[in-house]
């Protein structure tokens, strides 16, 4: 009893302080709105200030001045009890008046106050739409309330159905837009009509909205699909089925289903599915997403959310599509020869799985039997043969559910037909890291070429066979191809252009980069030697980093030591295996400075070191008597 005591005191000085604030607020006099404090938009109102009895300036009402105040912008004054003024044009929204006495040598004194609402009369509210999530959901609306009406703004919800039943449902709030009935729809009659109004109530006016009605049917949504599984019988893909649970209405559902790597759905509408359906176009060792969604009936209602994703991986099939395989050999003494096999991954749709292994088999033509079967897991693979006797290869790949279709390939002298070497083979940079390697069709044999092969690999000065090997096959009717994959910039390829025809093959090569610059360094003279009055320069290869494209010429330059004559040089074309160079127009009795460089389509390199020779006319000249000299770029 003492606590609600306690309460009920705390409620009555809470009461009695507002009444006080309010009484004070206007104690001195009053403001008064005409016609009224909430106005249409546009409207006029006269505001009026009046000061009680004995509230004034002590002195006289003369010196009473009242001041009217539009926020805290003054409008208008008067000198006496009363003042009076009518404004017009008010915004959309509140505006506050204040009405204050100013007396001589006092500051201003606040009087009283009004607030004056402006806005607009509800329009009427429009595409009211209903809609019961689920067969046990609850109905709930919404609705376009139209423009803002800036005032308070009281929204009725009203739902009538069969026999008479009405539900109501309020909220006063001129933001409202939204209503929960809290009821639920069941199926005992699904044609059963309902009707849904809305409308909208403020101090300016109302207004109702056309009347929307529907049925069960119309307005249930089911609830998404769940607990999705996939199953593949006998690990198939061709044997694919999708399950799910629903909502027991149900009629019509759709399946969506994509690969994971794709932005594309393939959509598939069942009707009467009861929760499974068969697919039957489903790709072999692919991750899928599938989702789905339901309705209650073939034309009336609305589809439901899309359910949560089910991601699944296809099985395996075996692999489709052959392998491509090329080779090279290599010439190990008169009676060995080492054959080198290389081949290209399958695609993601021809290997149709991971593959496990690729088989080899070789084969001896004139024997009739199989020599060498062998089991890799690399792209590559070597074996030492004879070098007599006609031998072909069969290369194929294995997955868990099998292999694919071997390609066979005949083991020959890839360049011994010389007439059906392609001619004029050159290779030009084309695009951002391209080469367009060009060339025309053997002048003997045209017609007989079945296929050209280009192939390329980084041009190594040491001729080490390791260096990764890349190709391409090209129809018999073409006379050029690009090369844009495995090239990197200021890199030299070594690139051949091989024709062939059934057991035989002729070919051609050239050099070739996608983007070249000057060389980085020149060469480095590491020994002269003097021969029968003649000099042999020898030098060691530019570091490949260095090169900067394919070389094209080589140039030593010489000059007598101490002389301010330009030096003399002699051109040598680039040669992969070449390091040295004779050089007779040198005197006896001389000395001179000599230097390399090397040139690419781009330009010349900075010299290389310094060397000094002088000629003494006998094989045991001294040679290179002063040390080396740093070359200045």
């Amino acid at each position: 009893m003492a606590r609600r005591g306690c309460s009920l005191a705390l409620i009555f000085i809470i009461m009695w302080l507002l009444i006080k604030a309010k009484i004070d607020e206007c104690r001195r006099g009053d403001v008064t709105v005409t016609p009224s404090r909430v106005i249409l938009l546009g409207s006029t109102v006269n505001i009026s200030c009046t000061l009680k009895p004995r509230q004034g300036c002590l002195n006289a009402s003369r010196h009473n001045k009242l001041i009217l105040y539009k926020f805290d912008r003054r409008i208008n004054f008067h000198h006496g009890h009363s003042l009076s003024s009518q404004v017009t044009g008010l915004p959309l929204g509140t505006t506050l008046f204040v009405c204050k006495l100013a007396c001589i040598n006092s500051d201003e004194v606040q009087i009283c106050g009004a607030e004056i609402l402006v806005g607009v009369a509800p329009e009427q509210p429009h595409n009211v739409s209903c809609i019961q999530n689920g067969e046990q959901g609850t109905v709930a609306c919404t609705w376009d309330r139209g423009r803002d009406t800036h005032l308070y703004t009281e929204y009725t919800l009203q739902l009538s159905g069969p026999k008479n039943l009405t539900w109501q449902k309020q909220c006063k709030d001129h933001y409202c837009d939204y209503l929960d009935f809290g009821i639920n729809l069941t199926p005992e009659s699904p044609e059963s009509n309902f009707t849904a109004r809305v409308t909208a109530v403020n101090s300016l006016g109302s207004s109702s909205s056309f009347p929307s009605t529907f049925t069960f049917l119309d307005i249930v949504r089911p609830l998404p699909p769940w607990d999705i599984r996939i199953n593949f019988q006998k690990a198939s893909v061709s044997r694919c089925t999708v399950y799910w649970r629903d909502e027991g209405l149900v009629m019509l559902n759709r399946l969506r289903y994509r690969p994971s790597n794709s932005r594309l759905w393939n959509v598939v509408n069942v009707t009467k599915a009861k929760g499974r359906h068969d697919l039957l176009d489903l790709k072999p060792f692919t991750e899928y997403e599938f989702q789905i969604s339901s309705k209650l009936h073939l034309c009336k209602g609305s589809w439901s959310d899309w359910s949560e994703s089910l991601r699944a991986q296809t099985p395996e099939e075996e692999p489709t599509g052959m392998l491509d395989v090329w080779y090279m050999k290599r010439h190990i003494d008169y009676s060995r020869q080492q054959i080198s096999l290389f081949w290209k991954n399958l695609s993601i749709s021809e290997a149709r799985g991971k593959i496990l292994h690729y088989e080899v088999t070789l084969q001896e033509l004139t024997r009739g039997k199989a020599v060498t079967q062998n089991i890799t897991g690399h792209t590559s693979w070597s074996i030492v043969i004879p070098r007599t006797g006609s031998w072909t290869v069969a290369v194929s790949a294995a997955n868990s559910k099998g292999s694919s279709l071997p390609t066979h390939i005949n083991i020959t002298n890839l360049c011994g037909a010389g007439l059906l070497a392609p001619l004029q083979v050159s290779a030009n940079s084309e695009g951002k890291d391209g080469i367009r390697v060009t060339w025309q069709p053997p002048r003997k044999a045209p017609s007989a070429v079945q296929e050209y092969v280009v192939e390329w690999r980084e041009l190594h000065p040491t001729g080490d066979t390791q260096v990764p090997l890349n190709w391409l096959r090209s129809a018999p009717y073409n006379v050029s191809a690009l090369i844009s994959e495995n090239v990197k910039p200021y890199v030299c390829y070594e690139i051949h252009v091989y024709a062939l025809s059934g057991y035989q093959g002729g070919c051609s090569s050239t050099l070739g980069n996608s983007k070249h610059e000057a060389p980085l360094s020149g060469p480095h003279i590491n020994a002269i030697t003097e021969e029968k009055g003649s000099v042999l320069i020898s030098w060691n290869s530019i570091p490949v980093q260095e090169q900067m494209g394919c070389l094209l010429q080589y140039r030593i330059y010489w000059k007598e030591r101490d002389s301010n004559s330009q030096p003399q040089f002699c051109e040598i074309p680039y040669r992969v295996s070449q390091n040295s160079h004779p050089i007779n127009s040198l005197q006896p009795q001389v000395t001179y400075v000599l230097w390399m460089t090397a040139l690419t389509a781009a330009g010349e390199s900075s010299q290389g070191n310094e060397r000094e020779i002088c000629l003494q006319g006998e094989d045991t000249a001294a040679l290179g008597q002063a040390p080396d000299r740093l070359a200045h770029s």
